[in-house]
Order: C-alpha cells, then structure tokens, then sequence
C-alpha cells in the first residue's frame, strides 16, 4: 500500500511541494468514499473538509429559485473538492454530489488551518494552490448564472 504523502505528491494541486509539507498534509488526511447519489456536501453546512478525488466524478450545483438545481461543474480524478475550509465562517457555498461510485482522500480542513498556522510557507502555499481552483469555480458559477437568469427574463 502507498503512503498518502506519496500519492499526494502525483496530484497536480500538490505536485512540487516538499516532502515535509506533503507529510504534514497527508496527516490531515484519510481515505473516504461516496455511491452514486451521496451528497459531500451541501449549501450551508459546516465546510470542515475537503477531497482529493481519486476516483469518480462529482457535480457541483447551486439552487437556482424557479429552476432548482443547477450544474456548475462536473470534476473527476485528480481534482479537488472544496474550498470554503479557507475561509471564516467555513460555510459551503454549493452542493457537491457524487455521480457514480467516489473514491477520494477527505482532508480535515481544521488541523490544516492550525498546520499552516505553524508554518506559514505552507499556508502560502495552500493558498497559492487552491485560487486557481476559486477562480475556476467562480467563473463557471457567473457562467451558469449568466445561462439561468440571462434568458429567464425573455
């Protein structure tokens, strides 16, 4: 069996980080897995965790009033879930679902924040990695947004 660190240091967001910083977030880390249906997570809830997905894809989705639930993105292998754990008040921000079977790797979003409190390189660094993924997720949201409510006036 692999050492979670050394799997990390393959995954594209954590790929070129020290062995020393990948230790300290594989020990924030451990397996998980989701079926088909199952919710990660949901608007408002406590965002305490975020996942490495390893294996399956997952729907990120926002309610839209009149129309329900709205896909913003679909992610798979290799992509992280989850980025509210960042930010106070670490409160979800869309639905994420699972599509079919999940594999992924749940990191505890509060023993990170007080690892990259000890060591702010590492902070920066997580930080630096993980707005890329922001801004991805929040330029496919205002695309959504822009197909849902653009022509709901029409």
């Amino acid at each position: 069996m692999r050492r979670l660190d050394a799997e990390l240091a393959e995954s594209p967001v954590f790929r070129g980080l020290t062995g020393t910083q990948l230790e300290l977030i594989a020990g924030c880390g451990q397996n998980t897995g989701f079926e088909a249906g199952d919710y990660l997570f949901r608007e408002g809830g406590q965002a305490d965790t975020f996942y490495l997905l390893r294996h399956g894809r997952v729907q990120l989705e926002i309610f839209a009033p009149g129309r329900g639930a709205v896909t913003i993105q679909t992610v798979d292998d290799g992509d992280v879930v989850g980025w509210s754990w960042l930010f106070p008040p670490y409160r979800w921000h869309f639905d994420a679902r699972a599509l079919d079977s999940v594999r992924a790797v749940a990191f505890d979003g509060a023993c990170l924040r007080r690892k990259c409190e000890g060591d702010h390189s590492l902070g920066f660094e997580l930080l630096g990695r993980f707005s890329p993924v922001m801004l991805e997720r929040l330029q496919a949201t205002r695309i959504q947004l822009l197909d849902v409510y653009g022509n709901g006036g029409r």
